[in-house]
């Protein structure tokens, strides 16, 4: 009963908030940029609810109008500015953080100091672990990633002679945490089903509170954090499972010293030979190592299913990938050079997320300065800028028959000389920026492409796949910028049968 009159409280305040913005002008409502949608008071709503429920369509529309310029959206309690193009996507990159800042933009999209806490803004030390001690181990800890990816799928969808229907989004996502946590915590904790339902569900509470967070006014929003995030029930629950492998190791470096024999090799050890001060408890570790898994679980399976649901509406390109892989491993094994060297399977990924990304934006930043453009677009301090990115990858300008997905594109490009590292999967430009551009560009892309890449291996040289109906792709799920594979689809495995 409290809750549901808190609920109610906060909906009428915010309600009110929201009807004196929409009948008096806002000095932020930044009219020398165009917008798509009306910007009269009230009559902006229809521009923040097709923001909400055609973010796709409201985003093509305003880059075939305003193609290498600025436009602007309505989002609830403010104007959302988008650019277009390379030439202002490099501009984006350019830009110092002190004036365009994604650690900002992030904190307030994922409103991280509710659903993530705020040390992971103020000290993002896990960042540069990312970046350079995964990055650098990821030769010597392949074998292991191999090992869970095929132990996984075998658990959770064994090789048969029949053809077995499996829900692809929980599924992969499973194996997507089981594979990743292999890195995060070792054995045998990454097979622990309530370790992998909580860090799923960790996942799913991150992205979903901070979209409901989002659609309260900042002063009610930490009202709000109270009745829709979960984070210290999470962390009660992760300290049941972290504590004693964290107290353990802990001794054992009291005892041994920090390089003792045969210390793990994972990113709760890396994080723990890095964290200082309060960073050092066992609650703030096993927030870090949840935040982490957040990042890794999140993006890396629904890059996955993406490629997958391709794949079963065209099974005719199994046969190429089985081909490459089959070759290459017989050369060089199941190793991180032989990952390097299937084009095809790169190509097969890196066209996926072309073709869809994670959404309709990327490299969204928030203007802590007063920023112009070379053309003289002005952007105000607190300012949300963003680049439009899915009609850019679908643009012929910059990619031929951008509208068609071409498994090859990629391993044709690279083919061609001087062009074998630019095109490939890691690789981000102006024209291609599902991994963001620039210095911000999403540190684990690394780990994550080796992990991708090794699943679709295993699966062409594993499986058939297929849906019931051949050629068809479910429609992706969208909310507002977001874009997710469909999430009730199923695809059907079968052991290979050549």
């Amino acid at each position: 009963m409290k809750g549901d009159l808190l609920t109610y409280g906060l909906l009428a305040l915010t309600t009110i908030v929201l009807l004196v913005k929409w009948l008096k002008p806002s000095p932020s409502s930044l009219p020398h940029i165009p917008a798509l949608t009306p910007t009269a008071p009230i009559l902006s709503l229809y521009g923040t609810y097709r923001f909400l429920v055609d973010n796709k369509g409201l985003m093509q529309e305003g880059y075939a109008k305003y193609k290498g310029k600025a436009f602007k959206v309505a989002e609830i309690f403010r104007w959302h500015v988008m650019v277009t193009g390379p030439k202002m996507v490099e501009e984006i990159r350019k830009a110092p953080d002190d004036v365009l800042s994604f650690d900002d933009a992030t904190r307030q999209t994922l409103q991280v100091d509710y659903t993530l806490g705020s040390n992971v803004y103020y000290n993002p030390y896990h960042i540069p672990i990312v970046r350079t001690t995964l990055t650098r181990n990821l030769p010597i800890l392949f074998p292991e990633v191999r090992d869970e990816i095929k132990e996984a799928f075998n658990e959770i969808i064994p090789p048969t002679n029949d053809w077995v229907a499996y829900p692809a989004v929980d599924n992969m996502m499973k194996i997507v945490c089981r594979t990743s946590n292999r890195i995060f915590v070792g054995l045998p904790k990454c097979r622990d089903p309530d370790w992998m339902k909580l860090n799923v569900q960790f996942t799913i509470d991150v992205v979903v509170g901070a979209f409901k967070i989002g659609m309260f006014p900042p002063f009610l929003r930490p009202l709000a954090a109270r009745l829709f995030t979960n984070v210290p029930n999470s962390i009660d629950r992760g300290l049941k499972h972290l504590g004693p492998m964290i107290r353990h190791r802990r001794k054992m470096m009291e005892e041994y010293g920090k390089d003792y024999d045969n210390k793990p090799n994972d990113f709760l050890s890396w994080l723990m030979d890095d964290a200082e001060g309060e960073e050092q408890t066992e609650r703030a570790l096993v927030l870090r190592i949840l935040t982490v898994n957040f990042a890794a679980i999140h993006t890396s399976s629904q890059s996955f299913t993406h490629a997958l649901y391709r794949l079963a509406a065209n099974p005719e390109w199994i046969l190429p990938m089985r081909e490459e892989v089959e070759r290459v491993v017989k050369a060089d094994g199941w190793t991180k050079l032989a990952m390097q060297k299937m084009r095809k399977v790169d190509s097969f990924m890196k066209e996926s997320q072309r073709y869809y990304g994670l959404g309709a934006l990327s490299m969204t930043r928030l203007a802590l300065k007063d920023f112009t453009f070379s053309d003289g677009t002005f952007i105000p301090e607190g300012t949300f800028v963003s680049a439009v990115a899915m009609p850019m990858h679908h643009d012929d300008d910059y990619y031929s028959d951008g509208e068609v997905f071409n498994p090859w594109r990629f391993s044709e490009m690279r083919d061609e000389d001087g062009e074998g590292l630019r095109h490939q999967m890691v690789s981000t430009g102006s024209e291609y920026i599902p991994f963001g551009h620039g210095k911000h560009a999403c540190p684990g892309r690394f780990f994550a492409a080796n992990e991708l890449k090794a699943m679709l291996a295993h699966v062409v040289v594993t499986y058939d796949v297929k849906f019931e109906k051949e050629g068809v792709v479910p429609d992706p799920f969208w909310a507002a910028s977001a874009n997710a594979p469909n999430l009730s689809a199923k695809v059907l495995f079968r052991k290979r049968q050549d």
